[in-house]
């Protein structure tokens, strides 16, 4: 089944102590639950996934599944460098019960990779996984990117169903709609492209700041699928500006410290990370209520 709509690339909640913040981050997902959104990424990039052990990633996902209910895709990240703890991982979500795996590119010995290294990867981790797998490609943080014609390779692969593409190429992801089955769901990963991937056929979105801005991302998916392109754009722009603000200047701090505003639990980051700047809690209100037309202490 092709996945569509807005997934969450939900945050990781830490303590003050950056110890894992469990019934907290349940407390989140009960909140989302209650929103448009069709499903949710643990343990992505914004689930700060690099800075967790084995152990802790696998109580992160276990508490999200618990949380986490059946008509909502739950999406868990099992990338890693090797293609033996990335299999490792797929079972370990799969035992866990998670609907998909999203499969990070290894990048680290990338300057040695051939053109087949890739598509040997995914292959035999797609052979081995008892749950379906979505490809991720990021190359703002692995230096590597999926092509189109990989893509279209790997999508001939019956337990490749999807790729979650942070490039934020659309002519590249636009090409690669046209070279996959149609049933093969193509996301976006990048916010401010939203409505330029819907155009170029993409089927929804992996997004950071649906988790702060939900009903704004569906909305916009909403009205494209509705042929409102007009509305789309006007919301487009109110969508870019907030996207740019939260995800592009602060990242995951950023994330987090919105969150915090908005009565979930954001918290504070793992280390190296650092927490924004104290003078970037005004700046990240601001942005919120121009996008959403929201006072932030009513909503």
């Amino acid at each position: 089944m092709k996945i569509k709509g807005i997934i969450a690339a939900i945050p990781t909640p830490f303590t003050q102590n950056e110890e894992l913040a469990l019934e907290q981050l349940t407390l989140n997902i009960q909140r989302w639950n209650k929103t448009r959104l069709t499903g949710y990424v643990v343990l992505g990039s914004t689930g700060e996934f690099v800075s967790l052990t084995d152990t802790e990633q696998q109580r992160v996902l276990e508490a999200a599944r618990e949380a986490i209910p059946q008509e909502k895709i739950m999406l868990a990240g099992t990338g890693c460098e090797s293609t033996r703890n990335t299999i490792r991982a797929c079972h370990a979500a799969s035992e866990i019960g998670c609907d998909y795996a999203l499969v990070l590119t290894p990048h680290y010995f990338r300057r040695v990779f051939k053109p087949s290294t890739l598509i040997e990867y995914y292959q035999k981790v797609a052979d081995e996984s008892a749950i379906p797998i979505l490809l991720y490609s990021i190359p703002s943080c692995t230096g590597l990117a999926l092509s189109a014609e990989q893509v279209s390779t790997l999508a001939t692969h019956p337990n490749i169903v999807g790729i979650k593409d942070s490039s934020g190429d659309v002519v590249s992801l636009q090409r690669m709609r046209r070279l996959v089955p149609e049933d093969f769901s193509v996301l976006t990963g990048m916010g401010q492209a939203l409505l330029a991937s819907l155009v170029s056929g993409a089927s929804g979105a992996v997004l950071a700041e649906a988790s702060v801005a939900s009903d704004l991302c569906v909305d916009i998916f909403e009205s494209f699928e509705r042929m409102e392109i007009q509305r789309a754009r006007v919301l487009m722009d109110r969508l870019v500006p907030l996207n740019r603000a939260v995800i592009q200047d602060h990242g995951i701090p950023g994330l987090k410290a919105l969150m915090d505003q908005l009565g979930f639990y954001g918290g504070p980051v793992r280390q190296p990370l650092q927490p924004p700047a104290p003078d970037t809690t005004a700046r990240l209100r601001t942005a919120f209520e121009a996008a959403t037309g929201t006072n932030i202490s009513s909503s």
